[in-house]
């Protein structure tokens, strides 16, 4: 076969989940357990979280390409030196991958949560997409383990819910903190003290409840008031549930 006729393989943006492996969709399963190749992202010297996720399932000869962030929290990410590493780093990752699948092989890249929710993935979708064939599996997101694991309805009625990132500015945290029927908020981990003076500047510190490690090992629940001098890890979703209308 030439090298022109050669067929193409397709990459696949694979949601694992938020971290129950009883909650990963079928689709999901099948291709992480038939996967010849493999893609993930971690930070250096760490295994990376969606990599453990799917311990034990993958073949034995899977080739495994694991994508090290080149920075984390060492630089601002409002810093131009941040977002410029990481876009070559996402270029370096893209080449990569690009060459697997115009060698007719299928990647598996493993996605924590849902792929186009927050998630890296999409630094790599949008400059593979039109190049090569990509197919993305959604997936259950970490913050609906979230308030499944409160045991509380989230949302009611008409209630508006907002995603919020704690890395926001403090003004702008509270504004929108201020305005939601019912609030998410993400990223939360050392951001933990501002979210504490937003909740309280917007009036809603007493109904917040903590969330850490939804659906994972050492998963914890309870009232943000309850754990003032907590310090959260970076899975940590704070909850504030909504109470709109109903019959």
């Amino acid at each position: 076969m030439s090298i022109a006729s050669r067929p193409t393989g397709t990459i696949h943006g694979v949601g694992l989940g938020p971290g129950d492996p009883d909650l990963m969709s079928v689709r999901a399963h099948r291709l992480v357990t038939g996967a010849r190749h493999v893609a993930f992202f971690r930070k250096k010297g760490r295994t990376g979280r969606a990599r453990g996720m799917v311990e034990g399932m993958l073949p034995a000869d899977t080739v495994e390409f694991a994508m090290e962030y080149p920075v984390t929290t060492e630089i601002p990410v409002e810093h131009p030196d941040y977002n410029a590493a990481l876009s070559a780093f996402y270029t370096e990752c893209t080449t990569h991958l690009r060459g697997v699948v115009n060698s007719g092989e299928d990647v598996v890249v493993l996605c924590e949560g849902d792929p186009f929710f927050y998630g890296s993935f999409m630094h790599l979708y949008t400059r593979l997409s039109g190049q090569v064939p990509v197919q993305v599996v959604p997936a259950t997101t970490g913050m609906s383990a979230a308030w499944t694991a409160s045991g509380q309805p989230m949302t009611w009625g008409d209630d508006v819910l907002s995603v919020l990132m704690a890395t926001l500015p403090e003004d702008v945290l509270t504004r929108h903190i201020a305005a939601a029927d019912a609030l998410v908020l993400m990223k939360v981990g050392r951001n933990i003290d501002k979210v504490r003076r937003a909740l309280r500047r917007a009036g809603k510190y007493d109904a917040a409840w903590l969330v850490e490690y939804a659906s994972m090992q050492g998963q914890t629940v309870q009232k943000l008031s309850q754990a003032e001098d907590r310090v959260t890890p970076y899975f940590t979703i704070v909850l504030v549930h909504g109470n709109g209308r109903r019959p």
